[in-house]
């Protein structure tokens, strides 16, 4: 579908790609990998067309059409409702919904003949594009992606970047493209959507190239790998796991190769020094040098798994008990957060605080650190010293500082030394230390913010979203620090994998309470697929003996009323209800497929389509009744689903 072939791309002298070849298939679904700066999103933007290559070409099959989510959609603003603008998708269909308007509009001063002709070739084309059930399409993915039924007519400009992103994410998914291009899609989502987004793309028809930090995203959806190393596009031929493993295994390859070949180049140095000066052998010394000129070098194996070799310690240690919450609220206007919620935190404890947006994470750090107003009690254990990151703290780092004084500005008691062996642990080494602050990417700040929250003093940390921004090797870094770090912390991350490595234990916001399972989050995933599993298995069960007790009832002799001793009449109740409302639909809709064929008969009648105003109104209870029948098809199929799953 589309070949790369010989790319090379450059930026001022410093070469991103050299001869680098990658051919896309159809249905191909490719994780784009590799450290930050080497050119994963330039790749992205040369495939589209926006930068062109300084050699080398990429070739598109006919038809091929492009999608690309970047991170300049950011910055989109429009007054339109976030469902007009997911329907923009629908170009085509969206211009014959024009075009039927106008000619209607036409047909209402001038009628004619022939644009009754056109509006019906018109319908046709747009009924063809399964036109009237758009709006439909286009509210089921933004409430996949997170936004309620109420946000759906709000402006577009009301809503946050990361909001605004999501938006453009359904525009791209409603398009379905020949080729969708997600670079970075899991920066702005919150678990629920980034695995509503995972399930998308694993059902998605046409090929997908995602640039991601989330492993446990490449994981699920990508069937390959293509990592951006030493310039060129290497091809592995699974997820991320194998990846890891093939990587491994290619190393260790290259670094025998490596060494053979560095042995024969020893050898051969020693050769041409030894008789370059000798009459009888300076015909052979300049054969081998010649050689050693023209041989293909291996590269030497770079480690790109950085090692944290320090051991991030505070002075002061604190209580056994770090922090109490007893009946706490909090809400903004009418709109409660949190509700007379008890919870408390020990020293050691290492707490992944998970959910949705909206749920709450990021106001209930603020209520532990003390920055907002609270109804109830917040109290910090003897000698707790606490320290709090944000992406709003990268904005407060000294832009004219070098890293190296940044960071001894966070800890003056740390020698240069010190100073500069924890940068190291955050791949800043050597000249690195330098820089000032303002010539530094977001991952680099990043890296610096969370490079200063560990030297300081606190023996209790609060991090949220600390691995936006960061690539996978920062990541693993920050992993090995949190997992050597003797004190305790709260962290804020929907990356899954992170989640995993660092916490014991997992807190949610469920029903505005603060909840604690005492487990990682593999552990806590499964506990919550039991409590699933357990839920319908004692509905089916409370539904099967409701059912006993009816027959039961009906097929006894007619006997004085008594007391009743237990509850099955209640779940009898309201599987009954349940099944009233699966007749009710059925009937709804055989309704509306009624008055669906009568207005198609009206439709067809000459005194309809020749008056204007009755075939406008007519086209609009057309399209109202087609959204009708679609939305009581799908409640009739929820209804009948739960009423087996009773069953």
């Amino acid at each position: 579908m589309i070949s790369i072939t010989n790319l090379s791309y450059y930026l001022g002298d410093r070469a991103l790609y050299e001869n680098a070849s990658l051919h896309i298939k159809p249905k191909d679904k490719i994780g784009l990998i590799g450290l930050n700066g080497t050119g994963k999103s330039t790749l992205l933007h040369l495939i589209v067309g926006n930068y062109q290559p300084d050699a080398g070409h990429i070739s598109k099959s006919g038809g091929c059409t492009i999608g690309f989510l970047n991170q300049d959609l950011l910055s989109y603003q429009s007054d339109d409702s976030i469902l007009s603008v997911a329907m923009q998708a629908f170009e085509r269909a969206n211009e014959l919904q024009r075009q039927m308007d106008a000619v209607i509009h036409e047909m209402e001063v001038n009628y004619q003949d022939k644009l009754v002709d056109r509006l019906a070739r018109i319908q046709e084309e747009f009924e063809a594009l399964d036109g009237y059930s758009i709006q439909s399409k286009a509210e089921e993915i933004l409430e996949g992606l997170g936004f309620s039924t109420a946000d759906l007519q709000k402006p577009l400009r009301l809503f946050s970047g990361g909001w605004r992103m999501r938006v453009m994410l359904a525009k791209l998914l409603l398009q379905k493209p020949s080729l969708l291009m997600l670079d970075e899609p899991t920066n702005h989502l919150d678990l629920p959507s980034i695995q509503w987004v995972e399930k998308y793309v694993q059902s998605y028809e046409n090929a997908v190239i995602v640039v991601s930090h989330d492993r446990e995203f490449l994981d699920n959806v990508c069937d390959t790998m293509v990592e951006v190393s030493n310039q060129k596009l290497n091809y592995y031929g699974g997820n991320y796991s194998f990846y890891i493993e093939e990587k491994a295994l290619r190393n260790e390859i290259q670094k025998g190769a490596y060494e053979n070949q560095q042995a024969k180049i020893r050898q051969t140095e020693r050769f041409i020094e030894r008789f370059k000066a000798k009459a009888t052998k300076a015909k052979q010394a300049q054969s081998r040098a010649k050689m050693l000129d023209r041989m293909d070098r291996v590269e030497a194996v770079v480690d790109e798994n950085a090692k944290v070799h320090f051991r991030f310690q505070f002075t002061t240690q604190p209580g056994r008990h770090v922090l109490q919450l007893e009946n706490v609220s909090k809400a903004y206007g009418e709109k409660e957060i949190l509700k007379n919620t008890t919870i408390s935190m020990e020293r050691g404890d290492k707490i992944a605080l998970i959910g949705a947006n909206g749920k709450g994470k990021s106001t209930l750090l603020r209520v532990i650190a003390g920055t907002e107003p609270i109804e109830g009690e917040r109290r910090l254990g003897h000698n707790v010293l606490f320290t709090f990151y944000a992406q709003h703290q990268l904005e407060s780092l000294n832009i004219e500082h070098t890293i190296l004084e940044e960071l001894k500005y966070a800890n003056p008691t740390k020698s240069e030394t010190e100073c500069r062996t924890i940068l190291g642990c955050f791949l800043f080494t050597g000249e690195d230390v330098f820089k000032k602050i303002k010539v530094l990417s977001g991952g680099e700040k990043s890296r610096v913010a969370l490079a200063k929250v560990l030297v300081s003093e606190a023996n209790f940390l609060l991090l949220d979203e600390p691995t936006n921004h960061l690539d996978m090797q920062s990541v693993n870094i920050l992993i090995q620090a949190l997992r050597q770090y003797e004190g305790s912390f709260v962290v804020v991350s929907h990356d899954r994998f992170f989640v995993e490595a660092i916490a014991s234990k997992i807190w949610y916001i469920d029903n505005r309470e603060v909840k604690e399972y005492p487990g990682t989050y593999q552990e806590y995933e499964w506990w919550q697929e039991e409590r699933g599993e357990e839920e319908t298995t004692k509905g089916k069960e409370a539904v099967m003996t409701s059912l006993a007790s009816m027959n039961a009832i009906k097929t006894a002799p007619a006997a004085p009323a008594a007391p009743s001793k237990n509850n099955g009449s209640s779940n009898g109740q309201a599987l009954k209800q349940l099944q009233n409302k699966v007749n009710q639909l059925e009937k709804e809709i055989d309704e509306l497929e009624k008055r669906k064929t009568e207005i198609e008969a009206k439709l067809a009648n000459e005194s309809v389509y020749s008056n204007p105003t009755k075939l406008a109104e007519l086209n609009r209870q057309y399209a109202d009744i087609k959204q009708k029948i679609d939305k009581s098809t799908e409640n009739w199929e929820q209804a009948v689903l739960e009423v087996e799953a009773l069953g």
